[in-house]
């Protein structure tokens, strides 16, 4: 009797599905550089990581992505500073020493008077690169990077092994120095500096080294790498498409997220783009032939939470290619931004998986059972 997956009941969520989900809000955070519409966009999806996040480590990788963003809007402000850009205004905040160039260095400034026109302008495209890389940590805190690896096309086994084991060694690192940190704790020992460095740097690196041998043995012992018998011309093929595809798709993905191109370049190519890349990797999944074990599930809270991701993106590009005001602010002259209702209600609409996605379950697997799994 097959089993029957309600939203209601404790499961993990395809990790496709956050990516989906997460994607669609950084295609939306990429297409503005209104500060009200960024940070909606981080507490959207904070939200939505705390309310559907496991307790497995890679879970806390959001705050780290957080902090990441900070130190980049941090350095876009410094450079702007330093070195000055385009953007010209009439409020000056103060004035660095200005260092004189060479004339073959023209249009380069090395100090001078820092605008806020200037300030607002970096800040601002400082905090939609955070928001990008913010939604990139929702999606490795809300997806299982060990079940992305059942996921994977049969035609990048071999980049999916090597892109799994990669993903898990952070994580597990973090775990067994949390683990070795508490146990010398409670022994009143030294659990932090250098001297705790130089104790326990061995028995990390060995208990990772341990545990990335294990899963490399679990899969060697299920037929990972097992190659079919395909002819040469199928393999040509597989690989013009393959690479036509993956092309078409970074060509496609770069005129959407490009707000100067419009839909009408990107969204053909990314699509025809997408169709090869699938029929290439359709048949090259023939030369390996392989089962799945507990294959994750994509029922009705898989689609319902892509389909939020894709809603937001939809409702950013339409509003980008029809020039809906509070979009992109500008900052000569500098003014107080205001709040578009149809991006803002897009964005609203990627807090469904909150409450659509069916919540994880309480008890997190050891890792000798997710190798086994």
């Amino acid at each position: 009797m097959r089993s029957v997956h309600r939203p209601t009941l404790p499961r993990n969520l395809h990790p496709g599905a956050w990516w989906l989900w997460a994607l669609g809000l950084a295609t939306a955070a990429s297409r503005t550089t209104n500060p009200l519409l960024l940070v909606l966009v981080l507490a959207v999806a904070g939200y939505v990581v705390t309310a559907r996040r496991s307790s497995a480590p890679w879970a806390r990788s959001y705050t780290a992505f957080l902090k990441l963003g900070l130190v980049v809007i941090a350095i876009r402000v410094v450079f702007q500073c330093l070195f000055g850009a385009a953007v010209t205004g009439r409020v000056v905040l103060f004035t660095i020493p200005q260092v004189p160039l060479p004339g073959w260095m023209e249009g380069i400034r090395l100090g001078g008077a820092v605008t806020a026109e200037a300030l607002a302008s970096s800040a601002y495209d400082g905090l939609r690169l955070a928001t990008v890389l913010a939604c990139v940590g929702a999606a490795n805190a809300l997806a299982n990077p060990k079940r992305l690896l059942a996921t994977m096309p049969g035609a990048l086994y071999e980049l999916g092994v090597a892109v799994v084991v990669a993903m898990t060694f952070a994580p597990q690192l973090v775990t067994d120095a949390t683990r070795i940190r508490s146990a010398r704790r409670l022994r009143g020992q030294v659990d932090r500096g250098p001297r705790m460095l130089r104790s326990t740097a061995v028995p990390l690196l060995e208990g990772a080294l341990e545990r990335s041998l294990a899963l490399a043995a679990a899969m060697d012992s299920r037929g990972y790498g097992r190659l079919g018998t395909v002819s040469r011309r199928t393999r040509l093929v597989t690989g013009i498409l393959v690479i036509g595809g993956l092309v078409g798709v970074c060509a496609g993905t770069y005129g959407l997220l490009d707000a100067s191109g419009g839909p009408l370049f990107g969204l053909p190519v990314l699509v025809a783009g997408a169709l090869a890349a699938v029929a290439g990797l359709a048949l090259g999944g023939r030369r390996a032939i392989r089962t799945k074990y507990r294959p994750d599930p994509w029922a009705l809270p898989e689609w319902l939470v892509a389909a939020s991701g894709a809603a937001v993106a939809a409702a950013f590009v339409w509003s980008a290619s029809t020039g809906v005001d509070g979009l992109v602010v500008p900052t000569v002259p500098l003014g107080v931004p205001t709040l578009p209702l149809l991006p803002a209600g897009g964005v609203l609409v990627a807090l469904l998986p909150a409450w659509l996605a069916p919540p994880p379950p309480r008890s997190v697997p050891s890792p000798a059972t997710e190798v086994l799994a």
